[in-house]
């Protein structure tokens, strides 16, 4: 029997020795919205914990209004999100001059013109100012005070001088902060690079014990950066693998987000009771292949369900490499996965923390990928090279024997095993 795994924006198959049959782990499906643009429309005007959105424009007549939006490495239907939006600053006498667009790109590249239109389409960025947070850029911050562990607090100066701010995104499993959505749109959305590295440098406690989202320390620090910020209003959404609308959430910044939470986990979440020797998988094809850093979290849900000892084949084309220069850095010092990991808990920096994610799998498991890497940058994130998913397969059970266990786990970027005794 064939089996297949997204790949770019292709398929790669691959079949399994006579006699196995695979534990198969995908997530669970939720019909996409009859009219998600009704639904989006609705959500804005009845949401949860909050007026109205035109209401509170109205009540409030903000000079100024900045909607934070996620940037390239989030698909996000800006289709169904933004034009209630538009409506209501339209219903509340906002015009276009007030309204500022700031591209949540956390320590990410800024956008160019061209992704800007591609992503928000042409008649947003003709229409209103669109602004990248640029990570770096000390400048454009202002230190707000400190968050809750202590650390300062570097936030986009546009963010903290809007008279009215209004946060965007999608909910979906995250490998150490739980859930994405709502508060990180803030931190590590539009906060300098210095504050990021702090919050982020709490994955190395979390990674291998994920707490629930509602004792997450790093989520919790992020909703503390968030209402000091000032977050009035948040549109979130969840969407099913196949990237449709399943629902849509409104409203305040916690209340609104929870809610997509439980939604979100109700799909993504994949109980499981042992692992296994074998784990399949892939990134669930472009954008979430589009390179290593984003790759990742393929491995690290692999991760979840494989054994110490095991072995896990995962695909992922990856045609912009490793995706960050630091991250690029630490994987070509030619240390041992034990020494990035040992080196990120005494120096924490944002993208090192990627070099840790893929070290700390490699600590312990062989890992297979079949990616457009050369032999050598394959090596260098501590995989073994195959030129096709067959061949990693083959070699998988040669190694652990024809009754080995073994799971297939064709969304690997978002479905998340969980053991069943931990299970929400």
């Amino acid at each position: 029997m064939n089996h297949e795994l997204a790949y770019g924006k292709g398929k790669l198959s691959f079949t399994l020795p006579g006699g196995v049959t695979p534990t198969i782990i995908v997530a669970g499906d939720r019909p996409a919205l009859p009219d998600p643009h009704a639904a989006a429309d609705f959500a804005v005007k009845n949401p949860e914990g909050t007026p109205p959105l035109v209401e509170m424009l109205r009540a409030r007549a903000p000079k100024s209004v900045v909607v934070i939006v996620n940037d390239v490495t989030r698909p996000t239907p800006y289709d169904v999100i933004l034009p209630p939006l538009l409506n209501a600053f339209s219903e509340a006498g906002v015009t276009d001059e007030q309204v500022t667009f700031l591209v949540a790109t956390g320590v990410h590249d800024v956008h160019t013109d061209a992704q800007n239109r591609e992503f928000y389409g042409d008649a947003i960025v003709d229409r209103f100012k669109v602004v990248s947070h640029n990570a770096e850029a000390r400048g454009t911050h202002t230190l707000f005070g400190k968050v809750i562990s202590g650390y300062d607090f570097w936030v986009n100066t546009l963010a903290v001088e809007a008279d009215f701010l209004i946060t965007v995104g999608v909910v979906m499993p995250h490998y150490f902060a739980g859930y994405s959505g709502g508060r990180k749109s803030i931190l590590p959305g539009v906060v300098g690079k210095e504050t990021v590295e702090k919050n982020h440098a709490r994955m190395v406690e979390l990674m291998d014990n994920l707490p629930p989202i509602d004792e997450n320390p790093v989520s919790l620090e992020m909703i503390d950066a968030a209402r000091k910020v000032g977050v009035d209003f948040i549109l979130n959404v969840v969407m099913n693998d196949r990237k449709e609308v399943v629902s849509i959430h409104a409203g305040d910044l916690v209340k609104a987000w929870r809610s997509a939470v439980t939604v979100s986990a109700s799909i993504f979440e994949v109980p499981f009771d042992k692992q296994v020797d074998i784990c399949i998988t892939c990134a669930s094809g472009y954008p979430r292949d589009i390179n290593a850093y984003q790759a990742q979290k393929a491995l690290d849900h692999a991760d979840r369900i494989t054994r110490p000892g095991g072995t896990i084949v995962l695909a992922a084309e990856c045609p912009m490499g490793y995706g960050e220069r630091v991250f690029e850095e630490w994987m070509s010092r030619g240390w041992t996965p034990r020494q990035v990991m040992e080196e990120v808990k005494r120096h924490f920096v944002i993208g090192g923390h990627k070099a840790y994610g893929f070290a700390k799998v490699a600590a312990e498991k062989e890992y297979w990928l079949i990616s457009s890497f050369n032999e050598r940058d394959t090596q260098r994130l501590y995989a073994k090279k195959a030129a096709t998913v067959q061949e990693a397969v083959d070699a998988a059970f040669v190694r652990h024997g024809p009754q080995a266990s073994c799971v297939y786990m064709p969304q690997g970027s978002v479905s998340l095993p969980v053991l069943r005794q931990a299970a929400k």
